[in-house]
């Protein structure tokens, strides 16, 4: 009988490890979205409504032996995990795939598909209605934001507040601050580092209603639409017993370099979850999935484990279709517009779709 496997969250992550596994173990994926949300598309999509169809990909085509579960985790404990319905998945091996949570639209804050896209929908209508739009935060989230909703409302003022000097944080170097910054020009979106607000909005995020704010240096800032693009948690409020040990005070998990969770032999964890020092990305997720996949097969057939070796800071930043900086130290450094627009010109999506068997290769 093939050992089973347990794989909660079904993210970029949780969909690569379950692919990985499912000829080798009995995969059982437990997600509560109703199809797969590809993500780094969802900023597009938000303002684009041929994007918004693409971004929702079925899980019906991803296990050929396995099985997809829609349900959640409420309690998992090592050899087995309690799902929201009740049921118990008995398992050998567990990863915990979870991910985070971050403001909508950057991720989706409902789980089923025509929900969602009644979500995006009524975030374009809201766009088209205002004429000045302000978004809190001035990392990836909100500079993609803000290049997305000018490049395709150009007679739309956006302002974007962070309290940091520095676009992205400063985490990368000034070069790539100067590009951002150089194109988010061209398209007349203002960006105030530094700078705070003396109280948020009071009106609700998504919601076309005239209002100021005050920045704490005196200055009033009038928009009619507001989005935060900053914050967002890792969920893994599920953990009992044992795994409760690895939980760190941001309710990441402390994993060892086999992606093994803290103290224990047979239970894994992927993706924002983990307390791996990197940036968490979607290609982080997929290449923590097919490590965990590879160290669960060899302990199957009893073969040597592998490390995971984190990624190095880098960034691929559209700002609107034809623009966007990239810093990725493994390609040389800095590449403008033209090249990051043809990087991310289909987001991947071929890939993941393949991943989940809704697209065919020759």
């Amino acid at each position: 009988m093939a050992p089973k496997v347990v794989i909660a969250g079904g993210g970029y992550g949780g969909i690569a490890a379950a692919r990985a596994l499912d000829d080798v173990a009995d995969v059982t994926l437990v997600e509560p979205r109703e199809t797969f949300v590809h993500n780094v598309a969802a900023l597009r999509a938000a303002v684009d409504p041929a994007w918004a169809e693409k971004i929702f990909i079925p899980y019906d085509g991803l296990l050929s032996r396995g099985r997809v579960v829609r349900d959640v985790a409420t309690e998992v404990e090592p050899g087995h995990v309690r799902l929201g319905s009740g049921a118990r998945l008995d398992a050998d091996y567990i990863v915990l795939a979870t991910g985070a949570t971050s403001p909508f639209p950057s991720r989706m804050d409902v789980l089923d598909r025509g929900d969602a896209l009644e979500r995006l929908r009524e975030v374009r209508d809201a766009l088209g209605r205002a004429g000045r739009v302000l978004l809190l935060g001035a990392g990836a989230i909100g500079l993609e934001f803000a290049g997305e909703i000018a490049a395709a409302l150009p007679a739309t003022s956006v302002t974007v507040v962070d309290p940091s000097p520095a676009v992205a944080s400063g985490r990368f170097p000034e070069e790539f601050g100067v590009e951002v910054a150089k194109q988010l020009d061209a398209l007349g979106v203002t960006v105030l580092l530094g700078t705070r607000l003396t109280a948020p909005p009071e009106v609700p995020p998504g919601a076309v209603r005239p209002f100021t704010v005050t920045t704490d240096d005196g200055e009033v800032l009038a928009a009619d639409l507001w989005f935060p693009c900053y914050g967002g948690e890792v969920s893994s409020g599920y953990l009992r017993e044992a795994l409760l040990a690895a939980r760190q005070p941001d309710g990441r998990l402390a994993v060892t370099e086999h992606l093994r969770v803290a103290g224990q032999e047979r239970v894994f964890a992927i993706g924002d979850l983990t307390a791996v020092p990197e940036m968490k990305m979607a290609r982080a997720a997929g290449a923590h999935g097919e490590l965990v996949a590879a160290n669960i097969r060899a302990l199957i057939e009893g073969g040597e484990l592998t490390a995971y070796e984190p990624f190095a800071d880098g960034i691929a930043l559209t700002l609107g279709p034809a623009g966007g900086a990239t810093w990725a130290p493994e390609w040389g450094g800095l590449l403008g517009a033209e090249q990051t627009s043809q990087l991310k010109a289909t987001f991947l999506l071929e890939r993941f779709e393949e991943t989940l068997g809704a697209r065919t290769t020759a």
